[in-house]
Order: C-alpha cells, then structure tokens, then sequence
C-alpha cells in the first residue's frame, strides 16, 4: 500500500499517470467551473486544477473531478484507486474486498499532533471572511455557491464517545455563516439532534482537501457509534494524524488544506439550495429552510486548493465515494448475516440506485435456501440493516460468473436472467432518502417508500446454460493462441 501524507502528494500522482490538468487559463468561478467539470466528468476527463480564479485573490486553487473515473485504458479507476493508495490499475473488486477486509480490522485511533500544515495561516472572530474562498455556482438554478461538495464534517457527540466524519454539502451564505442539510436518518443529523436536546449548538469542522482515504472513508456507510477516524486507521496499518481546532472541541486531519470550524446552531434556519444531486437532477423550486453552522474560526495552507464536485449524472464523485466503499460494508454485512455473498457492488452508472450482489453457483447446496429466502434475507441485510440501504432502492441478486463491475455484462445478466413474473420481490414501507427522484411527496415526508429485489438466478438446484462468449466456449489453449497471435493477425493489440 503506497502511502500519500497529504493531498498534494495525491495530486502528483495523478499527474504522473495523465490524470491531472493544470488549467492555467482564468475562469470564471459562477458556471464556468462547473460546466468544465461536468464535461470531464461526461467525457472521462482528467482531474482539472484551476489557478487563476476570477475575482478571488492570487494563490486560491480549485480542483475539479478529484475521484471522477477515467478514460484511459487500464485506469477507469485510477483516481479511486489512488485514493485508497492502492495500484492505480486496481478493479473494482479489488478495492472493494480490501476495504470490506478492513471492516473487521482492529480499528486504529486517530494521532493527535501538536500542528501541521493546516495551521499555516490561522485567523479567528471578526477577521472570518468566508468569501476569500473560491465557493463556485456550479449549476445554473443552484440556490447558492458551495464550499463543501467534497469536504467531511466532523462532529461528536455531547458525551465524546462517537466522533463522526461525513460529508453532506455546505453552502455559504454569509462571511461567516453556511448552512447545509443536516438529515436526520445521516449520522450528521443525529449527533445535532444529541446536541439539540441540550438545547446547545454542535460544535464542527469542515475539512476541505483533506489526504483522500479521509474523503472515502467521510462518505462510507459504516454503523452509528463506529468512528471513521479508527476504521481508516485499521484500514492504513497506521494512525491518521490530526491536530486540535482551535475554537471547538474537535481535532480535523493535520495536513488538510482548508478547516473551517464553529457551531452549528440548534435553532437558527436560512434559505439553503436547490442544487443538482447525485441522482442526476436539478430540483429547481424553491429554497428549503436548513440549519445555520456559524464559523469561529478558519485555518488553511499557503496557496490553498478548494475540492470540488459537480453533482449530476453519472459518474461522479456521489457515485464513487459513496457507492463503492458503501458496497464493501454491504459486502461485509451480507458475510456476517451467513449469505455466500463473493461481492457487492454500487453500479456507477446507475447513480448509487442499483446495488448488484453475486453468489457462488452453488449459493443452494452451501445454504439450503431457496431462491424467495435468499432473496428475503439479502434485502433485509442491505434495506434494514446498513446504513446505506436508505439510499438504495434496488438490489440485484446474479450469479458470479458475471462480473457486476462491467456495465455490459450486468445489462446482459439482468435482460437475460430475471424473470419478468417471477423475478422481483417487494419491500414495503422500508427507510428512503428523500432525495431520490421518483419518490411521492408522500413518501419524501415520511421517508419510507417501496424496494425491490431482482432475482436473477435459475431456481435453486438448476443451472444455467453455458455462457456463448470468448473466456467461455473456447478452451484455455486457444484463447491464449489467439490473444497472443492478434497482432499477428493484423489487429491492433488491446
């Protein structure tokens, strides 16, 4: 495992395998960044890091698409890869496994540290001017400008025995106020409503261009009262170093390239949003009252870089730090509930609305299941019992001769497998984010709404035909003659 001590050093490797971009040209931070965000995003793009920002002061970056997928060939996931500091040609498989491995690690506390490189410039009280940042309008109809679309907010709870990292977006409404959605199903929303029934504000901090591992792991399903910070440490073999804020109680990743810290006030609501969201829309409509975080103070790093995500249509940074990692804790819960799950895995594409679940040929001999039990208990696992079932409307159960990391082969799988009369089982009344799209106003109130499962197995006991492709109906021997004889052939080598 490669060890990347800050962003910085992440931003150069992604510079020495091409997937990374200085944009030295002036752009405009109200719609302009955003639009050349969303096309790299839509074209495979590289990461793009803006110098020269119009109407902010010298030295103040941006970095657009910091965990986008790729076009390259080999590196479709290179900047997921990286940013769990793993080879940049590692699968989705293989990143998955290593952090579903890590789930039952010993967790690893974070290190406190007397300074670090977020505390080279420090100013607090009335000197806070929010403004000086590059807070971009990344949507036209967007309610405001964001300064966390890729930050992780930490909070604890009154009683200092759960320190939570997530990353919900924050935008800013003043010089020293932001506000954001604090939802009460997220582990944000329930430490603020611990601190609410005290009637006291939540102390937080936003961390902004923190080291990457931080950032996947802020956006990682794990359960209430389990701390990040620990999990990331059983992750790495070693302690993240993290130093004290210097107005709440908290301590932030040492060498992050922005912290901003104050209380979120248990009362006090503003006008936030609307804003494009993961599912791929643009709300519009009107402003929704969210609560107020007051910021005490601001520490950052000469020269500071600002991460930004474009939220949209896939695949975006919603898409991978969300779906990926979430996939290894669902992977980790189904093999704890004793279901023969080989892997779990968010379809990118389907904008974390799909998670496809493979099992072993013989799921049925192993469990003495049938198909309608295995199917029962996979939905309760993923629905019921991890955190992440609340954004997931739909699971697909295939077999594992079918890689679900490849788009083209799940569509084939799903087409071809599930049976239209027979191949869905519903779940009712199961817990919903109300963000995704196709939900009632109902069902948006009261956070609960209708799921399913795709069976997309032969019934227990019987098999498939034989799959009519290259790696299946050719013997090994002559797979290898023809890979190896393709340039031969005349083609070009793939």
């Amino acid at each position: 495992m490669r060890r990347l001590k800050d962003f910085r050093q992440y931003l150069d490797a992604l510079r020495a395998i091409g997937e990374l971009v200085e944009v030295s040209a002036e752009v405009d931070p109200e719609l302009e960044v955003g639009a050349i965000a969303r096309r790299l995003y839509e074209t495979g793009g590289p990461a793009a890091l803006f110098t020269r920002i119009r109407g902010v002061s010298p030295g103040y970056r941006l970095l657009a698409a910091p965990a986008g997928v790729s076009r390259q060939a080999g590196l479709y996931l290179s900047r997921v890869a990286l940013s769990l500091e793993l080879d940049a040609r590692a699968g989705g498989r293989e990143i998955v496994e290593a952090l579903a491995e890590a789930v039952a690690a010993r967790p690893i506390a974070p290190r406190i540290v007397a300074t670090g490189p977020c505390k080279e410039n420090i100013v607090k009280g009335d000197a806070v001017d929010l403004r000086r940042f590059p807070a971009p309008l990344l949507h036209e109809g967007d309610g405001g400008r964001y300064l966390g679309t890729y930050g992780t907010v930490v909070v604890r709870t009154p009683d200092g025995k759960w320190t939570n990292w997530g990353m919900p977006r924050v935008m800013l409404v003043d010089d020293k106020r932001m506000a954001g959605i604090v939802h009460p199903l997220q582990h944000t929303g329930m430490i603020h409503k611990m601190w609410q029934g005290q009637g006291k504000p939540t102390p937080f901090a936003l961390c902004l261009g923190t080291p990457q591992p931080v950032a996947f792991v802020a956006g990682m399903s794990l359960p209430a009262w389990v701390d990040e910070g620990g999990y990331l440490g059983g992750y790495l073999g070693a302690p993240v170093d993290v130093v004290r804020c210097e107005t709440v109680d908290l301590e932030v990743p040492a060498s992050s390239e922005i912290v901003i810290e104050g209380y979120l006030s248990p009362t006090e609501t503003v006008p936030e949003g609307p804003m494009g969201e993961y599912a791929g829309y643009h709300p519009g409509g009107e402003h929704v009252l969210r609560p107020v975080y007051h910021v005490t103070a601001v520490t950052h790093r000469t020269d500071p870089i600002l991460p930004i995500v474009v939220a949209g249509e896939p695949v975006e940074e919603d898409h991978t730090t969300q779906g990926i990692p979430s996939a290894a804790t669902v992977l980790a819960d189904l093999r704890a509930d004793g279901i023969p799950a080989t892997l779990a895995w968010c379809t990118l594409e389907s904008a974390n609305h799909w998670i496809v679940v493979t099992v072993p040929e013989d799921w049925h001999e192993r469990t003495k299941w049938q198909n309608a039990e295995l199917v029962q208990r996979i939905g309760k696992t993923v629905f019921e019992k991890n955190k992440f079932g609340v954004n997931i409307p739909k699971v697909l159960v295939v077999g594992d001769d079918v890689d679900p990391t490849n788009l083209q082969e799940l569509v084939w799988a799903f087409a071809t497998r599930c049976h239209p009369a027979r191949g869905e089982t519903f779940f009712q009344q199961e817990a919903t984010s109300p963000l995704v799209i196709f939900l009632r106003d109902g069902e948006k109130m009261s956070f609960h709404t209708t799921k399913v499962v795709y069976d997309c197995l032969p019934p227990a006991g019987e098999r498939l035909p034989r799959r009519s492709s290259f790696a299946h109906v050719y013997p090994e021997a002559i797979q290898r003659r023809v890979v190896e004889s393709w340039g031969r052939y005349g083609f070009t080598a793939r």
